[in-house]
């Protein structure tokens, strides 16, 4: 018996479907991320209004201030669907797993600096609670927003918050002992210094434009806080007592990084798409810059001591810079 092999070139009968079709022009190949993600909203043929908001549909593009053309705009350019986000994100859990693994291995968490580690557990293990509340926004935003080009990365970064609590779970179980968890809840629901940042994280809780709530949380909480928390306190731990905790957070700093330009780019396009945007936006990040900086300063102050004063002006101006990136103005 004799089997021949030869290779086929099949024709596909079309490229891509009718709805993406008419978003592309014509018949043309579209990308996985495309198709995963161009009018997957729904949008009708909803039998009654939710009893506790019959002002809205289900899904209503009314739930915020902001007003777009469509929805679809705002693409993600990271091209995150399911698949690349979470290939992208296993990379850079391989890389977290790793540095915990060699500071482990090495025993760098037994030598590191008394002082210095007194300073990270105090500073560290409380904002588990900041990125669990980030991780509720996220998923609040991907229920109420509307049109999944911006529903999907948001709810991928609530998820990714998730994650980041998890790893200053396990800081300050490699730096500390399981009584410094506890330590840390307890600062973060009594101490002085966090409760302005716990207010603030409460309060957007309660937001109803989810939209809002993206500036008050992804765009200026996170602007401000990563750039503070991995930035300035590990760079000021880093010159004191060598590199370990810059090992142990560096997950949060270069997903920071990564994140920040979906955030970015979000903004850019809905302060481009009308000057009513434009100025809502404005308002937005005027009243949650000024509060988070009254948020943040207390915990600067913690870890930063005489620095933190300049350290936030550093951090403020990183997040104004950013924005006028973005088109829109500083506070």
């Amino acid at each position: 018996m004799q089997i021949d092999l030869r290779t086929v070139s099949i024709t596909p009968l079309r490229q891509t479907y009718d709805h993406i079709a008419a978003r592309l022009g014509g018949d043309k190949a579209a990308s996985r991320y495309i198709e995963a993600t161009m009018d997957v909203q729904a949008n009708a043929n909803f039998h009654y209004r939710p009893t506790w908001d019959p002002e809205h549909e289900i899904f209503d593009p009314s739930r915020t201030k902001i007003v777009m053309k469509d929805w679809y705009a705002f693409k993600d350019p990271r091209q995150f669907y399911y698949g690349t986000y979470t290939q992208a994100r296993a990379r850079l859990q391989e890389t977290a797993e790793s540095d915990f693994e060699f500071i482990e291995t090495r025993g760098l968490a037994e030598g590191y600096d008394d002082a210095a580690r007194r300073t990270a557990l105090d500073f560290y293990v409380p904002l588990r609670h900041v990125a669990w509340g980030a991780n509720m926004n996220g998923a609040s935003m991907c229920a109420y927003g509307y049109g999944t080009a911006i529903t999907q990365p948001c709810l991928y970064q609530g998820m990714d918050q998730l994650g980041i609590a998890q790893y200053l779970t396990r800081l300050g179980l490699a730096l500390g002992q399981q009584g410094d968890l506890e330590a840390g809840k307890q600062a973060w629901l009594e101490a002085s210094a966090w409760q302005p940042l716990r207010r603030y994280v409460e309060d957007t809780f309660v937001l109803k434009d989810w939209f809002e709530l993206y500036v008050a949380q992804n765009v200026v909480l996170d602007g401000l806080l990563f750039a503070l928390a991995y930035g300035e306190v590990d760079r000021a731990l880093a010159a004191k007592a060598g590199p370990t905790v810059s090992m142990l957070t560096r997950f949060q700093a270069e997903w920071f990084v990564d994140s920040s330009k979906w955030v970015d780019s979000v903004m850019k396009i809905a302060a481009a798409e009308s000057a009513d945007n434009k100025a809502l936006l404005n308002g937005w990040v005027a009243h949650w810059r000024a509060r988070g900086i009254e948020a943040l300063a207390p915990i600067a102050s913690l870890a930063l001591g005489d620095g933190a004063d300049a350290a936030m002006a550093r951090v403020a101006a990183l997040l104004d810079a950013r924005l006028a990136k973005a088109g829109l103005g500083a506070a």
